[in-house]
């Protein structure tokens, strides 16, 4: 008998098409910008030490605002964040989870870059 994991069935149904959103050379180094995206404000920052773009949802659950994408880019521990413009708090750019308030979490999503294109999965 042959049969397909259902779970994995309705992955590979309903996986989202990778969005093109800018080039890489209009990311500044470690900033944000931050784009619309099927009516999605998404945060996408530029980690230049990592050499890395990271993609989250834009809003910040704690001041209430969609700022995210203009917060300061760091590092806590092994963890790469991102500082609320508000008030300060940290959210894990991997994770999206807030340190200082881990019941407060951001979405996050997958980030390419192909031929110098930056993609996200929404």
């Amino acid at each position: 008998m042959n049969s397909v994991n259902s779970a994995a069935a309705e992955a590979i149904i309903t996986e989202a098409p990778w969005v093109d959103v800018c080039e890489l050379t209009d990311l500044a180094p470690n900033t944000g910008i931050c784009a619309l995206i099927n009516q999605q404000q998404i945060a996408l920052l530029y980690s230049s030490r990592l050499d890395e773009v990271f993609a989250i949802g834009n809003y910040d659950p704690i001041g209430k605002a969609n700022v995210l994408s203009r917060g300061i880019i760091g590092s806590i521990g092994d963890a790469v964040v991102v500082a609320s413009p508000l008030y300060k708090q940290h959210f894990d750019l991997r994770t999206g989870e807030c340190l200082e308030s881990p019941e407060h979490k951001v979405n996050v999503y997958p980030v390419q870059v192909i031929d110098g294109k930056v993609q996200v999965q929404i």
